[in-house]
């Protein structure tokens, strides 16, 4: 870029001579020139340095100014950028932080996890949030950030920062309203949140979700029906959903998404033959984990299979009567999830595996032969 040198001497007079408004004018100068032309990465670094070392002797004014300009710029230099973001005054930091499409994913958090609740707030209405940066503000977020991102229609959460989500609506009706609109909300969260709402918030949601409230009230009764074995191998549904996970797996699709995408629609013959595939346990060990109140058995299965807390937390959902679960129950089960060991939970499923093992050389198929 012919013009870098003259501008680093330019920046280096400006600041020199120390006054307000040579400082101004070299800024100006370098942005101008910046939005105005099309450049390399290195030369945008370059605008960068010159841009970065005078915003460091403006004033807030100009400073304010600058970051409306930057925050509208598609190549704005990424130095520039977080210089702006992490800065303390709001009037500086609100426009990247709500518009950048050059702020990356780590400053939202870093920014979310030390700033004030209006640089919360700003990054709250983003046009699109990541999980990682949601679930920062639904913890340390004040009402108006939380209420801010539920809106926000470009915001994704991860199925932790939902639960926490739904323990915040409790008592807070608009909330509560703003997360149940949300149509990436899955039914079982959906549920939680209605079994805590007010009754104004129930009739306002069933009047604008009513496919979502039809669809809580015909579940229950199918599901207790599932945990129950209502549908058991003798029914047609069930050899369907096992010839269907059985030809998946032997083509090598079934995985952890699978598993997950499954318990989420409550298929829950799906669910118990994918996992005595995957953990070469018959069907009737997996229903027996997926039921018992005792969440231990499903939690080491889970982390044995290497699934996530969140892919664990829908089997556990799954298997809840009635889908629920309470805020204590579902902090302690994280927990225990969190402390056990890949290598520990492997072992003990070898030994549920040597025990069913025994048994069929006994006399007694195992249902995953049969599966099989």
């Amino acid at each position: 870029m012919n013009g870098a040198t003259t501008l680093l001497q330019d920046l280096d007079d400006a600041i020199a001579r120390g006054t307000d408004e040579s400082r101004t004018r070299a800024l100006w100068h370098a942005t101008d020139i910046l939005i105005t032309g099309r450049y390399s990465d290195d030369e945008i670094s370059t605008f960068g340095e010159v841009i970065g070392r005078l915003a460091d002797e403006i004033e807030v004014a100009a400073r304010v100014q600058l970051s409306e300009v930057m925050a509208a710029c598609d190549h704005a230099p990424l130095n520039v950028i977080a210089q702006l973001a992490t800065a303390d005054e709001i009037e500086v930091a609100g426009p990247v932080l709500r518009d950048s499409n050059r702020i990356d994913e780590k400053l939202l958090v870093e920014s979310a996890m030390t700033k004030s609740q209006s640089h919360l707030l700003a990054i709250a209405q983003r046009k699109s949030i990541g999980e990682a940066v949601t679930d920062v503000l639904v913890k340390r977020g004040d009402q108006e950030v939380v209420t801010s991102v539920a809106r926000n229609e470009g915001a994704r959460f991860s199925g932790s920062g939902l639960l926490h989500m739904v323990r915040r609506a409790e008592g807070d009706s608009i909330l509560a309203e703003q997360l149940g609109l949300r149509k990436d909300v899955p039914r079982h969260i959906f549920q939680q949140l209605i079994s805590k709402a007010s009754e104004d918030v129930r009739r306002r949601l069933e009047h604008e979700r009513p496919e979502m409230m039809a669809q809580i009230q015909s579940s229950v009764s199918d599901v207790t029906g599932d945990l129950h074995s209502k549908f058991g191998p003798s029914s047609r549904s069930y050899f369907v959903a096992k010839r269907v996970v059985t030809t998946q797996y032997r083509q090598g699709n079934l995985n952890q998404d699978s598993i997950s995408n499954y318990a989420r629609q409550h298929r829950f013959d799906e669910v118990q033959i994918g996992l005595s595939l995957l953990s070469s346990l018959p069907v009737d060990v997996i229903e027996r984990a997926m039921m018992d109140r005792n969440r231990e058995m499903i939690l080491v299965l889970c982390k044995a299979l290497d699934f996530s807390w969140d892919t664990t937390m829908s089997l556990l959902f799954l298997g809840a009567k009635d889908h629920l679960i309470t805020a204590r129950e579902l902090h302690d089960n994280e927990r225990d999830f969190g402390k056990l060991k890949i290598e520990t939970s492997r072992s003990v499923l070898k030994f549920y595996q040597s025990r069913k093992s025994a048994g069929a050389d006994a006399g007694r198929q195992p249902e995953l032969q049969q599966v099989h």
